[in-house]
């Protein structure tokens, strides 16, 4: 493939690297180790959102009817902080194994050993992160004797912070461009095997996924108390980013594991933000209706 002259490239992707000839800022050759953009951006979210949920388990006020006598958080700070280790596995387990089941089947026949050295060379799927952490939160939430609602709602709070910092490091690593446009702000990505100007679609994606559906969980969360509602700020996540995903999509570069009939008409992240959004809706009409639990 040849190189495509970026028109951004002050961000190297790889932050600093150890190699044979020493520590070296940005260098890809001869290296023993690299610390990439991309696994800060893992690293960032999961901390800053392990901080937040542990400040929600501090506020027992915001999950009860404002009045209620002697409130409680439905879970711990020591709870949190296990909790880390499972969403951790979730997130990365999920994300890689989502990756090769919607969008790179092959690997598992062809090259089945990929699946697990080659996360380094990226390849992480949102979706299937979102299904490994879905299964974490049950399995503690089960093991804890813990509400799940509950603690989806508490996720859904933290969740748009991570989907910021990997969408701006999508952006660093000069990978899931858009499609070509003549917008004026429309850029060049190194390994554009077409070279052509593209919609920057991860930024698109950081304002949306990241700071848009950050405010609108959160508003709902200390102006409107919707964590007296269990299921509610889960329903707001799934729903506005299952929307945002697939408006998205549409200046995103479609994905090229789709069957021939449904290309140009679908792509993968619509197909998978479907279930999203009327799981979304369901959870929002059964918090809404179910109600606030009576003061105590």
């Amino acid at each position: 493939m040849e190189y495509c002259p970026p028109s951004f490239d002050l961000i190297d992707p790889v932050l600093f690297s150890i190699g044979p000839d020493g520590f070296d800022f940005g260098s890809q050759e001869r290296v023993w180790f690299a610390l990439r953009w991309y696994a800060l951006a893992y690293i960032a979210g999961l901390m800053l959102g392990w901080r937040y949920m542990v400040s929600l388990s501090r506020r027992p006020g915001l999950w009860a009817p404002a009045g209620t006598k002697k409130p409680k958080a439905p879970f711990t700070e020591p709870q949190v902080d296990d909790l880390l280790i499972w969403a951790t596995l979730g997130v990365i387990g999920g994300g890689r194994l989502g990756f090769v089941l919607f969008y790179m089947p092959d690997m598992i026949w062809e090259r089945p050993l990929d699946i697990v050295l080659g996360i380094t060379d990226g390849g992480m799927s949102f979706h299937g992160g979102l299904i490994g952490v879905s299964l974490a939160l049950w399995w503690f939430a089960r093991g804890q004797k813990l509400d799940l609602m509950r603690i989806g709602d508490a996720a859904a709070v933290v969740t748009p912070i991570g989907l910021f910092f990997g969408r701006l490091a999508n952006f660093i690593n000069g990978e899931l461009w858009g499609r070509p446009t003549d917008v004026p702000w429309a850029m060049r990505f190194a390994h554009d095997p077409e070279c052509a100007l593209r919609h920057p679609s991860q930024l698109y994606e950081a304002a949306l996924e990241g700071v848009a559906l950050f405010a609108i969980i959160n508003i709902a969360t200390w102006k409107f108390r919707s964590l007296e509602k269990p299921g509610l700020n889960a329903g707001l996540f799934l729903l506005f980013y299952g929307l945002f995903r697939t408006s998205l999509e549409t200046v995103r570069e479609p994905d090229v594991y789709m069957p021939e009939a449904l290309r140009g008409y679908i792509t993968m992240g619509m197909l998978l933000s479907i279930p999203m959004i009327l799981a979304g809706a369901w959870l929002i009409h059964r918090a809404l209706k179910t109600g606030t639990p009576a003061k105590s």
